[in-house]
């Protein structure tokens, strides 16, 4: 009642005092008088406005009270993945554990760790003076041999002597020189070569050590034939194929290939119940075997999804919604918008209806929000 008084009083002593003087006013006072009158009205209605809203914002009854701080985000299409997530290794197809292949004492060893090598270089020496000196022996022997066999043919030819002497020269000497093959064949055992070529990862023997065959004395790796291996559980081996697409992630070098499967075997182990897997790797400097590896195998691909968050999917009645802002009238509403969901991976949740590209989700401040509740973002 205050604050409508304050606002006809003056008023009304202005309109009397105008009226009062009417007849002696002149046309421009009048005027004048009527441009005051509308300057002081809206002066008046202004300062009356402010005090309401004050009052209103004050008692908490404004519409702006019931205004909630929401954030928006808009729909997009986009590509949506389904994986089936899988520990597995780094492995290198070529891996050896390189021993000697006779029994003896390393006498040599040619290389060192980080060497590169190629396939049939020798590593490594064994003990081979007694092999040495036997061939030595036959080397004198054969001599011999030969020039008893070169005369006794000699005779042959010319009808001298006996078939049976010339036979048994001729046998003498095949005999030694198949001994001698056959020790210098041993010789060449007393070296230890490299089976393939690639790097001298581990150099395991030491000089004077015993060598026997089947005890590692070296480890060769080739790095540039590398493959992740990785066992997948017999549930999804329906899932799994050779050729299908996969995304590797190297979590210790912050690394990610996406790739496919070079090999899914069609056998399920009895004892494990898991299927192998093995995805072959191009050559980088970056990978090194038994590198923990993550597989995530694709098992499903939708490449234009309405995708959404899952933490913004509410249910009611065991159905899923989303809270969605509209226009309306000038202002933004909240409306609840019921939704079809499809697969979902981690935090993201494929929506199959019930939402479009455009469509605004609340995705912060949702938690609370009913139908036609005022909302900013």
């Amino acid at each position: 009642m205050n604050t409508k008084y304050f606002f006809l009083l003056p008023v009304t002593a202005i309109v009397m005092a105008s009226c009062g003087g009417g007849q002696k006013n002149s046309k421009a006072e009048k005027e004048k008088e009527l441009q005051q009158l509308k300057t002081d009205k809206a002066k008046y209605v202004e300062d009356i406005n402010k005090k309401i809203a004050a009052l209103e914002k004050e008692l908490g009854t404004s519409d702006s009270a019931h205004v909630k701080d929401v954030v928006i985000t808009p729909v997009e299409a986009s590509l949506f993945e389904h994986y089936i997530d899988v520990q597995g290794a780094v492995d290198a197809r070529e891996n050896v554990n390189v021993s000697a292949r006779v029994p003896g004492v390393i006498t040599n060893i040619a290389v060192k760790e980080g060497q590169a090598v190629t396939k049939g270089q020798v590593l490594a020496q064994v003990d081979d003076q007694v092999l040495r000196a036997s061939i030595a022996e036959l080397h004198t022997q054969l001599e011999l041999a030969n020039t008893l066999f070169s005369k006794q043919q000699n005779l042959w030819n010319q009808k001298i002597g006996s078939e049976v002497q010339y036979l048994n020269a001729k046998s003498n000497k095949e005999s030694l020189e198949r001994r001698l093959a056959t020790m210098q064949d041993q010789l060449a055992q007393t070296r230890i070569i490299a089976p393939i070529s690639g790097t001298v990862d581990a150099v395991i023997a030491k000089l004077g050590d015993n060598a026997a065959p089947g005890m590692p004395a070296f480890r060769v790796v080739n790095a540039s034939n590398l493959k992740v291996t990785a066992s997948v559980a017999e549930a999804y081996a329906g899932l799994v194929k050779t050729g299908g697409a996969v995304v590797l992630n190297f979590p210790d070098i912050k690394k990610e290939i996406r790739t496919i499967i070079g090999f899914a075997s069609r056998t399920i182990d009895p004892l494990s119940r898991t299927i192998n897997v093995e995805v072959p790797l191009k050559p980088d400097a970056t990978l090194r075997p038994n590198m923990i590896a993550q597989l995530k195998i694709i098992d499903y691909s939708a490449p234009d999804a309405i995708v959404i968050p899952v933490g913004v999917i509410q249910y009611a009645a065991g159905k899923p919604y989303v809270m969605v802002a509209l226009e309306q009238n000038g202002k933004t509403i909240a409306m609840r918008r019921d939704i079809q969901l499809g697969r979902t991976y981690n935090d993201r949740a494929e929506v199959k209806s019930g939402l479009q590209k455009g469509d605004k989700v609340v995705t912060t401040g949702f938690q609370g929000l009913n139908d036609n509740d005022l909302i900013k973002s």
